[in-house]
């Protein structure tokens, strides 16, 4: 019938607009700005610092500061056996206190450590601060040695063997001070805010720390030996 031509014309037509309206429609405004902030974030998980790159990080430390002694014993074991100008300095026995000293600072990081695996932080706290005194003790009791050493007249420059003596205590107290740091900022940090752990801090700090006890009694028994 003539009348009935249009109407499926006009379907056709509506069904091509309806067909439009729904096809693929184009990402929202801010679409790739949240895939790049969700890129972002992986970003920064995927290159956040891990506790093997501290580990590493206080490896190289590590190794770093014993070539610097250990180029210092070769000097002085070179100049101990071949200089006719050595004058043997004797050397005060508050070093063996300083030495009993350092060691318990060892013994009571290790019992902090033990706490912290325990879950007992207030018990990791307590040894760790006490951790932390003795290194104070420590460097104090050398400033000691030093004055003792002065009132006998003994300086940095009156010989070989106390400038030896000087530079190795010297060097030794300052990087220890730098081990106090250390504990100071595990003691003290809130670790909820940082991209390590507490655990990991506190071994990592453990490694330095014993590094810093071996390497004292190395040198005092190179002094003492060097005699």
């Amino acid at each position: 019938m003539p009348g009935t031509t249009p109407v499926p014309d006009i379907e056709i037509i509506v069904e091509d607009i309806g067909g439009g309206g729904g096809g693929p429609t184009p990402p929202p405004d801010g679409g790739d700005d949240g895939d790049a902030g969700g890129d972002d974030r992986n970003r920064r998980r995927r290159w956040s610092p891990s506790p093997k790159r501290y580990s590493t990080a206080i490896t190289i430390g590590i190794v770093s500061i014993l070539m610097f002694f250990m180029a210092l014993s070769s000097a002085f074991i070179v100049l101990r056996r071949g200089s006719e100008l050595w004058v043997t300095v004797h050397l005060p026995r508050i070093l063996w206190a300083n030495t009993c000293v350092l060691l318990a600072s060892s013994f009571s990081l290790e019992s902090a450590r033990k706490r912290l695996y325990l879950a007992d932080a207030s018990g990791f706290r307590k040894f760790w601060l006490v951790t932390t005194a003795l290194g104070f003790l420590f460097v104090a009791g050398q400033l000691v040695a030093w004055r003792q050493l002065v009132a006998q007249g003994v300086y940095i420059a009156s010989n070989q063997a106390s400038s030896f003596f000087y530079i190795f205590t010297g060097a030794h107290a300052v990087h220890l001070l730098g081990g106090v740091g250390a504990l100071l900022f595990v003691a003290f940090r809130r670790f909820e805010k940082t991209k390590i752990s507490l655990p990991a801090a506190a071994e990592i700090t453990s490694y330095y720390w014993h590094f810093m006890d071996g390497l004292w009694i190395f040198l005092l028994a190179l002094l003492y030996l060097g005699k």
